[in-house]
């Protein structure tokens, strides 16, 4: 697989996605980037670190004078300040200094954390993204975008920052469990549904290639998925129109994941958000009613739900009211033209809201039936 994506901004370079099998190329590439003399502190969670840190710390030795290790504990509740605060105390404590690198080691929740960290240490240090999950691989990772929750809202505090380079080494898909894999495929079929129909169709033709993880089939899909989000992000990198795209299934999603205290993973709750997505897309006459009913079926076979237990359809409303995403408009809504095409509504109404919240929420009256 072994291959290169150079993301631009300003349509000059900014860095590169590499595509790799093994950690082997990672050193090389880190020393490239002209930290000699410099330190690096790896961060990452009480998960990934036993499996991957050491081989990690082993190659970037090859282009630091020195590298620590900073581990948290493992979820998404600590993804918050004072994890934050505590990596932050750890660099001052070991003298870091401007010219000194993060190396973000781990999932979506470290990715996001350690570049925060790093956006804020000294105002700001550059900082390396190496995602060890495919929703870390096909999303996270790229783009910049850093952050915590803040008290269970989503993502509510956060900096752009651009990693100096970001590293996808598809081995470690291995360790994930099935859920932690198929996590992934929420933000997967996501790219498909708002930007590539025939992408969309790729990855339902090679559904079993998927399932049993081959190498190229996945090498495949996650350097589309990288090409695709870079696409966006080249043209507005700090979210002001074109990238609002991306957050397709994420408003409803984002408030399902704090209704259930994260209960859920965050490709399941990007499933339930874009099943409510496609249904509102249908109801205001964008998509056909066949084309709803078989996204929404779509997501089954990747072990998705398209349906949730134990929710109040009211509190989600609230809760998309306090998404970071809303205005004084409205809430924003990423929704369907067609499979492919995507466009941004700023006029959903709380009736659309909660008639699309019904098509997911079965009830225990449902099952009496």
């Amino acid at each position: 697989m072994s291959s290169v994506l150079n993301v631009k901004l300003n349509k000059k370079p900014c860095y590169e996605i590499m595509f790799e099998k093994s950690f082997q190329a990672l050193g090389p590439a880190v020393k490239e980037l002209g930290f000699a003399g410099t330190k690096c502190c790896i961060i990452t969670d009480s998960s990934v670190g036993p499996l991957y840190a050491e081989k990690v710390t082993n190659q970037l030795k090859k282009a630091f004078k020195e590298v620590y290790t900073y581990t948290f504990e493992a979820g998404e509740e600590n993804k918050n300040l004072d994890v934050v605060r505590d990596a932050l105390k750890f660099l001052v404590e070991h003298k870091f200094n401007r010219k000194d690198v993060i190396a973000a080691v781990g999932g979506g929740v470290v990715g996001d954390l350690a570049g925060f960290t790093a956006s804020l240490y000294m105002r700001g240090i550059d900082f390396i993204q190496i995602p060890t999950t495919l929703l870390a691989c096909v999303d996270s990772s790229v783009g910049g975008k850093t952050g915590v929750d803040f008290d269970g809202y989503k993502n509510m505090i956060g900096a752009f920052k651009m990693p100096r380079l970001v590293y996808i080494n598809t081995s470690t898909l291995k360790s994930l469990t099935a859920r932690q894999y198929y996590s992934g495929m929420g933000e997967v079929l996501k790219y498909g549904l708002i930007m590539d129909g025939a992408f969309y169709e790729w990855i339902l033709e090679n559904m079993y290639g998927i399932f049993d993880l081959k190498a190229d089939i996945l090498g495949e899909m996650i350097e589309r998925c990288c090409e695709l989000k870079a696409r966006v992000v080249e043209q507005d990198p700090f979210e002001t129109g074109l990238r609002r795209t991306l957050n397709f299934g994420h408003t409803i999603g984002h408030a399902i994941e704090k209704y259930k205290n994260f209960e859920l993973m965050h490709g399941e709750c990007v499933a339930l958000g874009s099943v409510c997505a496609a249904y509102i897309s249908w109801k205001k006459g964008m998509l056909d009613m066949e084309d709803f009913y078989e996204i929404r079926d779509m997501f089954v076979p990747f072990n998705l739900p398209i349906t949730i237990t134990d929710i109040d359809p009211n509190d989600i409303i609230e809760l998309v009211k306090s998404d970071k995403k809303a205005t004084d408009k409205g809430v924003s809504f990423c929704l369907l033209k067609k499979v492919g095409k995507a466009v941004i509504s700023d006029d959903v109404t709380e009736q659309e809201m909660l008639d699309a919240i019904g098509q997911i929420h079965f009830t225990e009256d449902d099952a009496k039936e």
